[in-house]
This record gives C-alpha cells, structure tokens and sequence, in this order.
C-alpha cells in the first residue's frame, strides 16, 4: 500500500511539474502543446502505475516488446533533438507564444530521422507510452495507451496544421514524402 501513495505522490509532483513545463500551451486551447501536455499525463500514468512490474518476467514477450519499444523511445528522441539543434536553426516565434524553445525552428529539417518522420519527438513519445504499457498489459494500461495515442496524433495533427502556416507548400511537399511516427507505416 505504501508503494501507491508513493506513486500518487510522484504523479501529482510530476504533474505539477508539466504544469509548469506546459503552462503557456495550456492557455492556447487547440494548439499542439495543449494536446501534448494530456499524452505526456498519460504516460506519467503508465510509467507509474507499471512501475512494479517493470522488470518481472524479463524474457516474456511483452517485456521484449516492452524494452524494444522503450529502445526506439531513445534513438527517436536523440535523433530528433539532434536533428533540430543541428538544422532547425531557433528564433523566438510571436505567433507560437506557447512552444518550447527547441520547437520554434526557422528551417524545415529533412535529414536524418526527418527525412523519413515528421514527429520524431511524437514518435518517441508514442514508444514510450506503449513502451511503458507493456510492461504490464491490462485493459486500464491498453486504454490509457489508445487515449495517449490519440492524443499524439491529435497533436501531430495541429502541428501539421502550424507548419503549414509557418513553411507554405514546402511542408505540403515534406508530408508527401515522410510519414507520421513510424517510417513507411504511420
């Protein structure tokens, strides 16, 4: 029993925490962070309510399925961070007031993971939630993965939508060429 209050406590700290990480997107109802801040609660919730199955059964097909997935997590966040500090180039955006700084990129990165993803960081996000929810499969931990993915895509979405605003028909064109989260699937 000891171990839940401890997990409640970390999940209103965490929260509290995205709150403050997430405070100016919250106020702008229908952008991309605003959707982001629920996917990143859901899979605080995973994460946590996981956490004591994180390594039973090691060699069990979930926990493969499980610690692959928390792999892809990695490599797609390196790679995008990498990928926009290298070639996005940072301007502070008045029209995007609730992004983060690493968001607010001036050119349209197309090489490495970009060249086959548009949303790396959604896509390790997206890895991370299901990551998380195989570590121990239920019928809360799947819906919660569903309601997180929702989530991703509704805010991919909107992203889709800013982009389009911010780099014209050069994004239209980069859509035709690079898929969602996982190259040539989604």
């Amino acid at each position: 029993m000891e171990s839940v209050y401890l997990r409640i406590f970390l999940f209103v700290l965490c929260s509290l925490g995205l709150l403050v990480l997430s405070r100016r997107a919250l106020k702008e109802i229908g952008s991309h962070g605003f959707y982001r801040f629920f996917a990143f609660e859901g899979i605080l919730f995973l994460i946590l309510h996981n956490h004591p199955y994180w390594f039973d059964r090691p060699f069990s097909l979930p926990q493969l399925i499980a610690w692959t997935l928390l792999g892809l997590s990695i490599f797609y966040v390196v790679q995008g961070l990498g990928g926009l500090k290298r070639h996005g180039g940072s301007k502070h955006r008045e029209d995007f007031p609730g992004n983060l700084p690493f968001e607010n990129t001036v050119h349209l990165v197309e090489t490495g993971l970009y060249r086959y993803v548009r949303h790396p960081m959604y896509g390790s996000l997206l890895f991370l939630g299901w990551g998380a929810c195989f570590k121990h499969l239920s019928w809360l931990t799947v819906f919660v993965g569903l309601v997180v993915t929702l989530f991703l895509i509704v805010a991919a979405r909107v992203e889709e939508k800013e982009n389009i605003d911010f780099f014209g028909d050069v994004y239209r064109d980069y859509m035709t060429r690079s898929k969602m989260f996982i190259p040539y699937i989604l």
